[in-house]
């Protein structure tokens, strides 16, 4: 197969940018464009068109593409969506029953806490806020309180003089 045309080929792949604009310079180079001419072209420097040209007379179409394929995600799409829905369904959340859930049901534990926010984050539950209620709350002494403000208010409108 000629270079051109596996360069052209690797072209209409739809590459990731970085690696069009690799490709593209090693193209122009080997259709004898100027370099100056390259260089404006894609705005690149002139030794980006020659590392890329020497790696693809070493390494071939593979080495113009990126390296770095990013980390695998703990969770599959699935099984973040599972969590998703388990945190819409509950309604006492805490850090903690999350970081279970994730290991029991899936075998996973995230190395950041930054992870379980995230999840929360995209719940819509604020994780500095997780519970909806007080746990400690007690209904007799909220009820104690609205009634001694209550009449704290009554007693203060009644002694003022105009």
């Amino acid at each position: 197969m000629s270079t051109i045309k596996t360069l052209n080929d690797f072209i209409n792949s739809n590459p990731d940018p970085r690696e069009l604009k690799r490709v593209l310079a090693v193209k122009m180079e080997k259709e004898n464009y100027p370099h100056q001419a390259i260089c404006e072209l894609l705005n690149v420097t002139a030794g980006f068109v020659s590392k890329w040209k020497k790696i693809y007379g070493e390494q071939g179409v593979a080495g113009l593409k990126l390296g770095y394929a990013g980390l695998q995600p703990y969770l599959t799409n699935e099984q973040k969506q599972d969590v998703l829905n388990w945190l819409s369904e509950y309604k006492d959340w805490n850090l903690w029953k999350l970081e279970a859930y994730i290991e029991n049901k899936f075998g996973v534990k995230f190395k950041s806490k930054q992870s379980y926010y995230a999840l929360f984050e995209e719940a819509g539950i604020s994780w500095k806020k997780v519970q909806t209620y007080n746990p400690k709350k007690d209904p007799i002494k909220v009820a104690e309180k609205q009634a001694e403000i209550k009449k704290t208010k009554t007693l203060g409108r009644g002694s003022k003089s105009r």
